[in-house]
């Protein structure tokens, strides 16, 4: 079994950096121990953005010393001295300290600089087999036909199986979208058949520099800008040279402007075209001459506290500051969350993954990070795509989840409320939602179609039609009405409304699914090595033994469907049969009626928490058991215990808690807590996705 892969470029301007994130996402889904190594780096204090953007993500717990093998310098002048050998021994030996630490290791190849770009492929090849890696060659189909380009992966396959290579696959990355089924038509004629290739297509977006890379790659100095507007993506470079009515004339989208520091009038004019919705948004002000702006000028842009346009000093001159910005080549930095589901979403979509974690002879690993559990659940989600509403669609965080799971392909989203409104806040952010469907439930055509399906529902409830018409109004009501109705698959909310206004309607319109009698919850609570799943933590205060054992086999069912073997615990404060009271009788009762229902489930109950997770308790406790010691399901006694552990878990050890995952309704609607993240709406989309697909299967199936 081969531990390792080795990913390099073929030339210059190959994009290896989207095939490393990627090959980086996979391996650490399956495996928890998965380093990170490059041969050479830059002298730059032993920095490497690659490195960093890897370490920041994926949480590798070595130094950054620890994984490269020397710096340019350090290999310029042992190749001078002819002392080849001795230099691939110098990397060989850091690379064996980081490869001892882990399971498997991705290497990323040199960058073809001046050390060793001559013979920059047959030096990557060469480490690759010293380093006893499979080697993954990244070719670049920018600027070339489709025949050039498959003529230069043939070239590659000769030449490096001549080398004796042990070839895991090879990328085409960076071909013109309007030439890769042309491409792939071409290399599946030509190419080895024993060898996968995979062919990329060019993405603008990872190919346009930031400002925030603009200001790192120059190393000068950012005068005013937030995060979020030193990640504005620049398309076009303008010299500010004429007066303002002229300038204004030649502005185009995302335009970093650069121009003399003591150009007032241009400052203010590039910052009131950005504001202004006549004019286009331009991507940052490069001021020049190392001038700052006037003081009066200052004083102005200080007060600008909502203006999200970066403004950078170089202390050149113009002419020269321009030339510098045109050499600055795009890369993904661990800040930029666009680009780097940009490009996992292009890895996702064109590279067969289970192919290649066969080819790598992996075997799966026992244990279950968050990550790998997040990483599993896109990957589901995106196996068959379905269609989720979205009903806060003026929240920053529900836009910024939004972009980012159509960048990664997860799902079909739509949006509710002004369509106006969103456009000009999604303008605003920056963001890229091309393809997002907005519906405003108040002027939809749907509306009249919806209140008349709420009004048959509920007017036995004493609703009235005018009730009904008003209510689809709401974009709870209005969102659950298109699940109801088929024109979406499921919901997520919460991030600005409560849990009530989320789950009300389901409750009214949605209702149960067959054969369960109960709507309840369950949070993943995501440790460092494994995953739980914990209920009822959010919706029903004082189960009763029915209610208890509907929990129970809601909770594991949703377990297996989330790739978790459910081992269920019902927990009490006494363990067996030693306990004495209403509450332990309560559990004691459930766990007798969950296991008529489901005599197929592992279940043991009641039983305290340590004897539950612990193997050494659950040893003298309850020595039997299949459950106890190894369990994977909790169930709480109360709402009031459940929410209190799952929140003393989640901070004391550091967990990821991802819920609540609403389980038993007839279509999936999932509830956001009001502090959530981008993370945490992304996974909640996935999961609902899910739950969907299941949903859809059991139809078939009925």
């Amino acid at each position: 079994m081969f531990r390792s892969i080795y990913i390099a470029g073929a030339e210059p301007g190959s994009g290896k950096s989207v095939a490393v994130l990627g090959m980086m996402e996979m391996l650490t889904a399956v495996s928890k121990r998965v380093g990170f190594f490059r041969p050479i780096i830059k002298e730059n204090g032993g920095n490497d953005d690659l490195t960093h953007l890897i370490i920041n993500r994926y949480g590798i717990q070595l130094p950054p010393s620890a994984l490269y093998g020397c710096t340019d310098e350090t290999a310029r002048n042992l190749l001078a001295e002819g002392r080849y050998a001795e230099l691939l021994k110098q990397i060989m030996a850091k690379y064996k300290l980081v490869e001892q630490q882990m399971d498997m290791v991705v290497c990323a190849g040199t960058d073809f600089s001046d050390v060793t770009s001559a013979l920059e492929l047959d030096f990557n090849a060469d480490l690759a087999n010293n380093l006893g890696c499979l080697l993954l060659p990244v070719i670049k189909g920018y600027g070339r036909t489709a025949h050039e380009t498959v003529d230069a992966v043939r070239v590659l396959e000769e030449s490096l199986s001549n080398r004796g290579c042990d070839l895991l696959a090879a990328i085409v990355n960076r071909v013109d979208p309007d030439n890769i089924d042309q491409v792939i038509a071409e290399l599946t004629i030509s190419a080895m058949p024993t060898l996968p290739f995979y062919v990329l297509p060019e993405h603008r977006t990872l190919e346009k520099p930031t400002v925030g890379e603009i200001a790192r790659a120059l190393k000068i100095e950012c005068l005013s800008g937030d995060q979020e507007s030193l990640n504005h993506e620049v398309s076009h470079y303008k010299i500010a040279a004429m007066e303002v009515p002229n300038f204004l004339d030649n502005l185009l989208e995302d335009s970093l402007i650069i121009t003399p520091g003591d150009r007032s009038d241009i400052i203010l004019t590039s910052l009131a075209a950005d504001a202004a919705s006549t004019y286009p948004k331009i991507a940052g002000l490069l001021l020049t001459g190392g001038i700052k702006p006037a003081p009066q000028v200052t004083r102005l842009l200080d007060g600008l506290r909502r203006s999200h346009v970066a403004i950078l000093s170089a202390p050149w001159d113009t002419f020269s500051t321009a030339l510098k910005v045109n050499d600055v080549e795009g890369s993904i930095l661990p800040s930029d969350d666009r680009k780097i589901a940009a490009a996992l979403g292009i890895v996702e979509r064109y590279v067969d993954a289970e192919e290649l974690k066969s080819r790598i002879s992996l075997s799966r690993a026992h244990r279950k990070t968050p990550l790998m559990f997040e990483y599993e659940m896109i990957q589901r989600a995106k196996s068959d795509r379905k269609h989720i509403v979205l009903p806060e669609g003026f929240d920053e965080r529900i836009l910024r989840a939004a972009e980012i799971l159509l960048l990664r392909d997860v799902v079909d989203i739509t949006l509710l409320g002004s369509e106006e409104k969103i456009q000009q806040r999604i303008s605003q952010l920056g963001l890229n939602l091309e393809g997002v469907k907005c519906i405003d439930p108040r002027t939809s055509p749907w509306r009249q179609q919806f209140a008349d399906t709420y009004y048959t529902l509920r007017k036995h409830k004493g609703i009235s039609e005018q009730m009904a018409y008003d209510a689809m109004a709401d974009v709870s009501y209005f969102g659950t009405m298109m699940i109801h109705h088929g024109y979406a698959d499921g919901m997520v909310s919460g991030a600005a409304h409560t849990t009530q206004h989320t789950i009300r309607p389901a409750f009214e319109i949605i209702r149960t699914k067959p054969g369960c009698s109960l709507v309840s919850s369950v949070f993943f609570m995501c440790l460092e090595d494994k995953v739980l799943v914990y209920g009822d933590c959010a919706i029903n205060p004082n189960p009763n033994a029915q209610q208890l054992a509907d929990i129970a086999i809601s909770s594991a069912e949703t377990a297996q469907m989330f790739g978790i073997e459910p081992r269920v615990a019902m927990l009490s404060y006494s363990t067996g049969i030693s306990g004495k009271g209403d509450d332990v009788e309560s559990v004691r009762t459930a766990v007798s009626i969950a296991r008529q229902q489901r005599p197929d489930l592992k279940l043991e109950g009641p039983i305290q928490y340590d004897a539950a997770i612990d193997p050494e308790v659950a040893h003298s406790k309850m020595p039997e058991s299949e459950v106890a010691g190894k369990a994977t399901v909790f169930i709480f006694p109360d709402l009031n215990t459940g929410n209190n552990t799952y929140k003393a878990v989640q901070r004391s050890a550091n967990a990821i808690a991802i819920g609540p995952v609403i389980q038993g309704l007839n279509k999936p609607v999932n509830d956001l807590s009001r502090g959530c993240t981008v993370t945490d709406i992304v996974n909640t989309v996935a999961i609902t996705a899910i739950q969907a697909q299941e949903n859809a299967e059991r139809q078939v199936n009925q």
